[in-house]
């Protein structure tokens, strides 16, 4: 690209400058990023071995522990490294793919999280008619709508994104190439992509939240209209797990990305990146196994070799 005469590598500042605090930080990320490799891709290998779990919520929740594995490994590996070896250095092209799975790969997990939604809303509304509602034919359009939308999603914000000059200085006041620093970077016009990042940010976490939210709505009416208390334990015990995961990636993304620039703290910025880049892909196959019967079931059988 013709920006490339311009700045040939980044320099990401990091979480901190203080040696004292980047071997316990390094010793903690890989803690963190060793449990999320293991719990994700275990989470995909459990559901395909046990025919049990063969289903719908099951079939989206293997994609959506593929992605949650996906975006950590396009941040976590090079923070450790950063850590561990001091070198902060990031070349052009390692920072464009970097931001590029990295929103391809959170853009696919919101519309995963609202196909979820509409899997439970047809078992949960329409249990009778759910075997021919969610076939496998839907399913596979649902998935891979999703990937296909978020991965031309990203080739345009990064298009736009990578045309920018970026003259002021190669240092990237953040621990990954996000949008907002890099933004900061730029000589150019901004205005353009600032607009279009915000319209597609908006698009990518409004449409699938207003799924999320019609479907639960319903949902929850029709729990209401339950008699047995049994059967409205039961009802709730399914959108447990969905619902603690949709909280905790809505509210980061919301407060990261769709509040006013003149908002945002680096500081601030860089713990909630923390969250939604490390901690959210880690906790989403803790809360899954934890709080599943079926998928307890599946791993202590798998544990007995069964």
């Amino acid at each position: 690209m013709e920006n490339r005469s311009e700045v040939n590598e980044f320099i990401l500042i990091g979480l901190t400058d203080v040696r004292e605090l980047q071997a316990p930080l390094f010793v903690m990320f890989t803690f963190i990023y060793l449990i999320t490799l293991v719990g994700n891709l275990g989470i995909v290998a459990l559901i395909f071995w046990d025919s049990r779990l063969h289903t719908p919520m099951y079939f989206f929740l293997s994609n959506l522990s593929l992605v949650d594995f996906g975006y950590s490994s396009a941040v976590t590996p090079k923070v450790m490294a950063g850590l561990l070896t001091g070198d902060k250095v990031i070349s052009y092209d390692g920072c464009a793919a970097q931001f590029f799975f990295f929103v391809a790969f959170v853009t696919t997990e919101s519309f995963l999280l609202a196909s979820m939604a509409y899997d439970r809303h047809a078992a949960i509304r329409k249990p009778l008619h759910y075997a021919t509602t969610m076939t496998s034919t839907v399913c596979a359009f649902l998935a891979s709508g999703a990937y296909i939308y978020s991965f031309l999603t990203s080739c345009i914000v990064i298009g736009s994104m990578f045309s920018l000059s970026f003259c002021r200085s190669n240092i990237i006041h953040h621990f990954f190439c996000d949008i907002l620093p890099l933004l900061d970077l730029s000589c150019s016009d901004i205005h353009i992509t600032e607009s279009l990042v915000f319209i597609l940010a908006s698009l990518n976490t409004f449409f699938p939240f207003l799924v999320i939210f019609t479907s639960y709505l319903l949902i929850f009416i029709t729990i209401l209209r339950i008699h047995s208390s049994e059967g409205r334990q039961k009802a709730f015990s399914t959108c447990a797990s969905h619902l603690t995961s949709v909280s905790i990636f809505y509210g980061t993304v919301i407060y990261m990305y769709l509040q006013p620039s003149s908002s945002h703290s680096m500081d601030t910025d860089k713990i909630a990146s923390v969250f939604y880049t490390m901690v959210i892909p880690m906790l989403n196959p803790l809360v899954y196994s934890l709080r599943n019967k079926e998928v307890k079931i599946a791993f202590r059988k798998a544990m007995r070799g069964q």
